[in-house]
């Protein structure tokens, strides 16, 4: 049974090794957060450096999720101390079950905060995809998938939660899908 994959990305207003109440707030929502979704009904696995410190993203140990990677438009900092983005990759059972980890509880209200902490970049900020059965995604396949998006909206290989495609191919919404 084919598995979602999700690649989030954003370019955050101060860099993460900032000490600023915001930057600490952000951290702090970060891994409730991160908590939470890891015990969601539908969740199976998400992109963690094998050993690493904040702000440590460039030159990680990934494992299988491969080399860290951006999309082409991130133009700030790829050291520990300059670094201002904050990117997750993770893998669903299905559309509906990864949709509701977003948009309710913990994930929801750090939504509502988002610009507060993250710059408006004119990018879409997630794009899913479907993939086989026991196939890792990589950082480098959610960086495409984005870029994709950008360049020619939604399709079957590169899609949004608002605009949902079936493995199938189908177009569909995340909030009709089942679990």
């Amino acid at each position: 049974m084919p598995q979602l994959a999700l690649y989030t990305f954003g370019v955050l207003k101060a860099p993460l090794v900032d000490p600023s109440p915001l930057t600490r707030e952000f951290y702090a929502a970060g891994e409730a957060v991160y908590g939470t979704i890891g015990r969601h009904p539908g969740y199976l696995a998400r992109a963690e450096p094998a050993e690493g410190d904040r702000g440590v993203l460039f030159g990680a140990d990934w494992g299988p999720w491969g080399q860290f990677a951006v999309p082409a438009w991130y133009d700030k900092g790829r050291t520990a101390d300059t670094t201002a983005l904050a990117a997750t990759l993770s893998l669903w059972t299905g559309l509906r079950p990864a949709y509701d980890a977003v948009y309710t509880g913990l994930h929801r209200g750090a939504l509502n905060r988002r610009h507060d902490w993250f710059e408006r970049t004119g990018h879409t900020g997630h794009v899913l995809w479907w993939i086989p059965e026991g196939t890792v995604p990589t950082w480098q396949d959610g960086v495409s998938g984005l870029e994709s998006l950008h360049d020619r909206g939604p399709a079957p290989d590169a899609f949004t939660f608002h605009r949902a495609f079936t493995p199938e191919g189908t177009a569909t919404r995340a909030g009709d899908q089942a679990g």
